[in-house]
């Protein structure tokens, strides 16, 4: 939320996800013009892939390496299942602090951690995947003081295979502002969608930021 450090950022940010040029457009009518009228191939579960050639052991353990799961963990599912376990908040102030999820402190409007102005940090967020690719997984961070939107900051988490282990991703790292009007707790929503439109996870939670002694 710094100034021009925050602000190049999200400009970065949003160029590489948001904005196509007049080269990309060019690209993409070039393509359209190739492939003219093929129709893609209607999705299908990785559950039924696995069970292709499944007389070859050889090559079902080759998919199931690939895709980081086992046939057990999915169940025909077309739809990915994307399941957020904890956020955590690092930062030089105090370390790191990890919050499972869901909380009801988060939901009842306490703040989720407190940080000094001027600071440096980053969220932290462990979440799994089931059933099926899910492509595309990006995120918002909007924040509010007083009812006025400060901040908002976009991002792409990637795209991630089933497994059973858990991912664990960090986002861009963050600068609280400093000054008196900077002080004092703010409200903030982090938004999950992939490809699809699909959300995942909606989170409200709070926080606030106190003078540096």
């Amino acid at each position: 939320m710094e100034g021009g450090k925050r602000e190049e950022a999200g400009q970065s940010s949003e160029k590489s996800f948001f904005v196509v040029d007049g080269d990309d457009q060019g690209e993409d009518v070039e393509r359209n013009e190739i492939i003219g009228d093929f129709v893609p191939a209607p999705p299908v579960p990785l559950k039924d892939q696995l069970e292709k050639d499944k007389d070859d052991e050889s090559l079902k353990r080759w998919k199931e390496q690939l895709l980081g799961c086992v046939e057990s963990d999915l169940n025909g599912q077309m739809d990915p299942e994307v399941t957020f376990h904890s956020i955590g908040i690092l930062s030089d102030d105090f370390g790191e602090i990890i919050t499972p999820l869901p909380v009801e402190k988060i939901q009842n409007g306490q703040p989720l951690f407190t940080l000094k102005e001027g600071s440096e940090y980053r969220l932290k967020l462990t979440f799994t995947v089931l059933h099926n690719i899910v492509s595309g997984l990006t995120y918002t961070n909007a924040v509010w003081k007083g009812g006025i939107q400060v901040d908002r900051s976009k991002g792409m988490l990637g795209t991630f295979a089933p497994q059973r282990e858990p991912y664990v991703h960090t986002l861009e790292e963050e600068t609280t502002p400093s000054g008196v009007l900077a002080r004092g707790v703010y409200t903030a929503k982090l938004k999950f969608e992939d490809d699809d439109k699909r959300c995942h996870m909606e989170l409200n939670y709070s926080f606030e930021i106190k003078k540096r002694c």
